[in-house]
């Protein structure tokens, strides 16, 4: 059994990790930052934006778009630093973003408030266009959370978290999507952040369940990692899986994850990653 290493410990509600120029990134929810973790595990803040949720990706020029989720922004980091509204959103209620390689980036929302005990509707996928248009792109989506864009652009993957399901689209060259079917069937599972492989599979992040789980198209079980706490979301990053994690305490708590339990932690797997993000 390979080792499970703890690169970063006792932070707060830590979501969208992301591999990036040779560097992990991922966010702090709760510290409103972005950070990036190099080999020995030192965490820079690369940029701070107050929004929970606190998501990110990159365009193909290397810039860096951030999800600032209350004021229904997508926010875009300059080569020095400082931030420029990439496309205006409209309504909060922001959650994942991705960016395929021909700069069409997709954001979902989920349309209600989990933490003040909503009833739950259904959620949407929105495409920001790499010609600044924003469009909706898919709806009926019962909680939308983690995406991904496959390396041949030709799939989006969505984590139907409340309908306990990998949904997938066929991307159009201009951005649209279409064919909408269930990519895989999880059963009892809650899928978040998620990631595909060089082998077409894809590893999701299931938070009540605490562990990480690799499955083909249709919904084979191919790999399993337990954890001791919520796996909130995972990356791959050559062979190295990075699976963010945290004591989940609920949506409706003042404090969702019980303060300091927040860790980056990393496993050696058989197949690298591939597509986005």
């Amino acid at each position: 059994m390979r080792e499970m290493r703890t690169l970063v410990s006792g932070r707060g509600l830590v979501e969208a990790p992301r591999w990036h120029g040779d560097r992990l990134y991922f966010s702090d929810w709760t510290a409103g930052e972005v950070l990036a973790v190099g080999p020995d595990g030192r965490a820079e803040v690369v940029v701070r934006v107050a929004s929970l949720p606190l998501c990110t990706a990159w365009l193909p020029d290397g810039r860096m778009v951030i999800v600032s989720s209350a004021d229904g922004r997508l926010l875009r980091r300059e080569a020095d630093g400082t931030l420029t509204t990439h496309a205006e959103l409209g309504r909060p209620g922001w959650n994942d973003v991705v960016a395929d390689g021909r700069g069409n980036v997709y954001v979902n929302r989920v349309d209600f408030d989990p933490t003040a005990g909503e009833e739950a509707r259904p959620g949407e996928v929105f495409l920001a266009a790499a010609d600044g248009s924003v469009q909706r792109a898919a709806g009926d989506i019962a909680f939308p959370n983690g995406m991904a864009v496959t390396p041949d652009n030709a799939t989006l993957i969505v984590a139907d978290s409340y309908r306990h399901a990998l949904v997938g689209f066929d991307i159009a060259p201009d951005g649209t999507l279409s064919n909408r079917r269930v990519w895989a069937d999880l059963g009892d599972a809650f899928p978040d952040g998620i990631c595909v492989d060089a082998e077409g599979a894809v590893w999701y992040a299931d938070v009540p369940n605490r562990r990480c789980v690799r499955v083909a198209e249709g919904g084979k079980v191919l790999q399993t990692v337990t954890l001791d706490r919520g796996a909130f979301a995972c990356v791959l990053g050559g062979t190295t899986l990075y699976i963010t994690a945290a004591e989940w305490q609920g949506m409706t708590e003042a404090e969702m994850v019980t303060p300091g339990s927040g860790q980056v932690l990393a496993l050696e797997v058989d197949v690298p990653g591939a597509g986005w993000p």
